[in-house]
Formats: C-alpha cells, structure tokens, sequence
C-alpha cells in the first residue's frame, strides 16, 4: 500500500500534532510519538470473509523529537505519518499475530497515557452523519466519555460532503496555547 502522495487527513493530523507538541513547549530533545489506529481489512491477503464482524487494526506509531517535528516542517512530518501507514502490510499483521500467539500483550487506555503522546481513533471513512434514527441527520457527532485522555483525537467524516470533523480531548492548558499559536490559527477555515 505504498504511496507517493500525502492524503489530506495525513496533513490535517500532522498540523495538529505540530501545534499539540508547540502547545507543550518541550525541549527541543524530548521525544514525541503519533499513534494512529490503522485499518487492515483492506490490506490482509487472503480477505477477510464478508461475514467477520470484528476489527482489523493496528497501532502504527511515529517518534520523533520535538526539535526535529518543528523544524523539519509539516510536510515533513506529514510524510513521517504516510510511511508508517504505507508499511503496514499484511505481512505486518502476521508477524504482529504471531508474536502475539507467544507472547500476548492486551492494549488498555493507561497504556496509551504517556506524555509526549498523541494517538488518533475512528476514521473519516464512516459516515456517522448518515445515520438518521428518525429525528433526521445529526447536527454533531461525539464519541461520549469512554476512552479520554489527554492527547486523544477522534477523526469522523465532516456533515458537509468532503469536510472532516475532530474531536480534541486536551488540557486547557494545550487549548488555551494552541489558541495564541500562529501556525495553528492560519490553517482554520472560518
């Protein structure tokens, strides 16, 4: 699944995760990690049967120091995310099932809570404002309040055909300082 080109949504997580790390003032040596959850139906070779209801994913990751992620710039960093989307292969979920037949290692949310973390959840690819339960389309979609810690996004299809939704869980702190960030405010589309 290689590619030469950087999708809109490895941008878009890219920006956040330059602006989350400004917003953190670290040193410039400090280690930082991007943790997004990658989709593997579409990868597996042989298919997974129509009929499999569960889910197909792992956790890729991108480190980088904090010095390195600002400098080097977003496309930089947004290519740093299309590569380790790209070598997530079927060959990846063998091993990754293997290893974990020897040794298993269950993922929990305290495992997720490092400092210099940001990790991204669902996928712009469900269409959660097509759901109409009969008081029409939704307004807004949330995740609700399981799984929250600091540095947590949730990604959704946007309610406007092309657009992309977010949902943030950071400190004040981090919310206040992405507020006063440059970089970040020149991006928004009002």
């Amino acid at each position: 699944m290689s590619t030469d080109k950087i999708s809109s949504l490895q941008a878009v997580v890219a920006h956040l995760w330059r602006s989350v790390v400004r917003s953190r003032r670290l040193n410039a040596d400090e280690e930082v990690c991007y943790s997004l959850i990658i989709g593997m139906r579409q990868r597996l070779q042989p298919p997974l049967p129509e009929e499999y209801l569960g889910n197909a994913v792992l956790f890729g990751n991108v480190t980088a120091t904090a010095g390195d992620l600002l400098e080097r710039g977003l496309g930089w960093a947004a290519w740093q995310i299309n590569k380790m989307i790209a070598s997530q292969t079927a060959e990846e979920v063998r091993k990754f099932v293997e290893d974990w037949i020897k040794t298993p290692k269950f993922v929990t949310v305290s495992s997720l809570l490092i400092s210099n973390k940001l990790a991204t959840g669902s996928s712009p690819r469900f269409n959660v404002y097509g759901n109409d339960f009969g008081w029409g389309r939704p307004l807004a979609v949330r995740s609700g309040v399981g799984n929250k810690y600091d540095g947590k996004l949730t990604v959704f299809a946007g309610r406007e055909e092309g657009s992309i939704d977010f949902e943030a869980c950071l400190s004040p702190e981090k919310l206040l300082a992405m507020a006063d960030d440059a970089e970040f405010n020149q991006a928004l589309v009002s």
